[in-house]
């Protein structure tokens, strides 16, 4: 069924082929950057098909692949599966083709780890391990070019919590799977290092801080956790589509640590 949606979202990107050419790449361009700063995400996404079409540019590659992760993350569990895993898929070959463009910015090679990073979280633990060496090398690399890119940390950081989330059984098969030294990269003090770092570039991203407060509750570090949440509150939900979706969630986790804090 993924294979399907792929394939549909594919051939429907190949006919807005023709509707591009009336207007011109630059326009196109323009209108998507426009739409994703006013989180319209689905209206971005047509934008930027259309001046893919127009010119397969490097920029169109990976801000086509952008959008369509902005429009499937905002698919819910109990949404459609297929749908959302498709655009994710997606996604993943357009940022695949920016970076045989240029494998020298720093966006080509984000946008593919963040697309596999929220393509695995959709999965079991065993599926997310096949997906971890990529990912981390990806965005290991976008920092490589862009030491403060704020995304790049905030998958790195991601990247050790989920490692060390993982049940001791999966852990040990992504041993066998990826080899005990690469596993042994990963620790809650890196996390935190890498999403602080992620917080620092970009304040008032609601979603940078809503990773490092759930590493945070991990390690019970409830007053550090309390800060970042509080603050999720205070930020306007301009940065991201899902920032009313982050706000929930930071007040659901305020609950938490104080049941946990009362008990």
């Amino acid at each position: 069924m993924r294979v399907a949606c792929a394939i549909t979202l594919l051939v429907l990107c190949s006919i807005s082929a023709s509707r591009a050419a009336a207007q011109s790449y630059e326009e196109h361009m323009a209108r998507g950057d426009s739409l994703r700063d006013a989180l319209k995400p689905a209206e971005a996404l047509e934008e930027f098909r259309a001046a893919f079409f127009a010119n397969q540019t490097y920029e169109a590659s990976w801000k086509f692949a952008r959008a369509q992760v902005d429009v499937a993350k905002q698919i819910e569990e109990n949404g459609n599966k297929d749908l959302r895993d498709s655009l994710y898929w997606v996604a993943k070959l357009y940022a695949e083709a920016a970076i045989r463009k240029d494998s020298t910015d720093p966006e080509g090679q984000f946008m593919l780890a963040n697309a596999l990073g929220r393509l695995s979280r959709t999965r079991g633990g065993k599926e997310r391990v096949r997906f971890a060496r990529e990912i981390y090398d990806l965005a290991s690399r976008a920092l490589e070019l862009d030491p403060d890119h704020d995304g790049a940390e905030h998958v790195i950081g991601a990247w050790h919590a989920e490692i060390m989330r993982l049940s001791g059984l999966t852990k040990f098969f992504a041993k066998t799977f990826l080899g005990a030294g690469f596993m042994n990269r990963a620790s809650w003090d890196s996390a935190v290092v890498h999403l602080e770092h992620s917080v620092r570039l970009k304040p008032d991203y609601l979603y940078h801080r809503l990773e490092l407060a759930e590493v945070y509750v991990d390690l019970k570090r409830w007053d550090d956790a309390r800060t970042q949440l509080e603050e999720i509150g205070r930020l306007a939900p301009t940065s991201d589509v899902m920032d009313h979706t982050y706000k929930e969630e930071a007040l659901r986790l305020l609950a938490e640590i104080r049941e946990e804090a009362e008990q």
